[in-house]
């Protein structure tokens, strides 16, 4: 059994099997933060197994089915071991159930602080980035095990559930409401999540169905400078990036303030504090929705190649601000470049080691690196680029090696010299000049 799935996330994660298709059900009780659930797991075995392990942190598992008998299990830490009837090849499929129930709480990593379920002031959210999701359903946690799901969460009816995935149904019984969605394209356990609180709800007109869950009464022009403009930032990058790759997209503001927002497929999560029109929130907004493209879809298939994340990200903010008449990309290139100057020249982007991955240099530099390859092939060629990853990768996984190949093809030149100096070398290369 693969122990270290990812060197990044020592304990996640188990090579020995892909998941298929997840159905998770939750029954919440707010006042009390009692969770009760049962997910099923579609496994496919990679390699011959008698046992598989499970990623599932402080929560109590009461009963495990394998194909709809019981199963021998232990649970130990974050670890749930499910051992089968008897060894089975590789390529067998399974399902999985698993029933537990408890109150949900933020695992703490070393690296990584707190992540996971996390109580506000009046509700919930799921901040799993990148190592909470064990902590409200069982999972294979990690980054290259992507799997289509179903959820469905009954809270008291006062509350309104988000979940990664189209609303598919609200059903009313009593004092409580169940909200169902179906997430179609694969998704990385990482990327799921619940929020659940006292929201409004309002929609926006655009290529795909947008809507905001905000607290009443935040409405008014702060509003309508940040979270209002996000059809015009999906239309900019539907135009630099390809189609928007989901069935949907949900903002939720908490009206609890957030230290920063939370990426997830098809929905972002903001503390009201974002609600303003400066940059520095406005950047945050197009920064969670670009994330869609690059991250979501087209997902890292290890954490050292983060910078495929928050580079891209990145990149897109200054391809916002140019498109809303604000500083151009080369302009916002130089005003960073000449910030990473001044910090120390000790992380390479395609390796920055677990402690240096969230690191602001591997979002700046990974931006950076970017507009190096857009100045050398031009920014039609990069236009073309960016389509074709997205469509060529998107419900997948990648790594570097992979942009690189792809540039090279589309641009026509040997690109591999300009981005080695940008990946795998600590010392900041100057900036090209502008490709005419």
């Amino acid at each position: 059994m693969q122990q270290h799935a990812d060197p990044y996330m020592p304990g996640h994660g188990d090579l020995s099997y892909d998941v298929e298709h997840v159905v998770v059900d939750l029954d919440y009780r707010p006042s009390s933060n009692l969770l009760e659930g049962s997910a099923t797991l579609a496994i496919v075995l990679a390699e011959p197994a008698r046992r598989i392990r499970l990623d599932l942190a402080h929560l109590r598992v009461s009963r495990v089915l394998v194909d709809g008998t019981r199963a021998k299990h232990g649970h130990s830490g974050t670890h749930l071991t499910v051992t089968l009837p008897a060894e089975a090849p590789a390529g067998t499929r399974l399902a999985v159930q698993v029933d537990y129930r408890g109150n949900p709480r933020p695992l703490r990593m070393r690296a990584f602080g707190e992540a996971g379920w996390e109580e506000l002031e009046d509700g919930v959210i799921v901040a799993a980035q990148p190592h909470g999701a064990p902590t409200w359903m069982p999972c294979n946690d990690r980054a290259s095990s992507k799997a289509t799901y179903d959820l469905s969460v009954k809270v008291p009816s006062e509350y309104v559930v988000a979940c990664s995935g189209e609303q598919t149904g609200v059903e009313r019984r009593g004092a409580s409401r169940t909200f169902r969605f179906a997430q179609r394209a694969p998704m990385a356990p990482y990327l799921a999540t619940v929020q659940i609180g006292r929201y409004q709800e309002v929609r926006q007109r655009a290529s795909v169905p947008m809507r905001v869950l905000r607290p009443t009464g935040m409405t008014g022009a702060a509003y309508e400078a940040s979270f209002g403009l996000q059809p015009q930032m999906l239309a900019c990058f539907e135009h630099e990036f390809g189609p928007y790759p989901f069935d949907d997209y949900t903002t939720v503001v908490t009206d609890d303030e957030l230290e920063i927002p939370l990426e997830s497929q098809s929905l972002s999560t903001f503390g009201r504090n974002f609600c303003r029109p400066e940059w520095d929130a406005v950047r945050l907004i197009a920064h969670e929705l670009a994330h869609q493209w690059f991250g979501n879809a087209v997902t890292a298939r290890t954490w050292r190649d983060i910078w495929l994340h928050e580079g891209f990200a990145c990149y897109s903010e200054w391809v916002w601000s140019q498109a809303a008449g604000g500083l151009s990309i080369d302009e916002q290139a130089a005003l960073h470049h000449a910030r990473l100057t001044g910090l120390p020249q000790d992380l390479v982007l395609s390796d920055p080691g677990a402690a240096d991955m969230f690191d602001d240099r591997v979002y700046k530099r990974g931006a950076l690196a970017l507009v190096a390859l857009r100045r050398t092939i031009g920014p039609d060629a990069m236009r073309t680029l960016l389509h074709a990853w997205v469509d060529e990768h998107s419900g997948g996984t990648v790594e570097t090696a992979d942009l690189v190949a792809l540039a090279t093809r589309v641009s026509g030149q040997d690109v591999a010299p300009l981005l080695r100096a940008w990946l795998d070398e600590p010392a900041l290369p100057a900036l090209p000049p502008v490709a005419r």
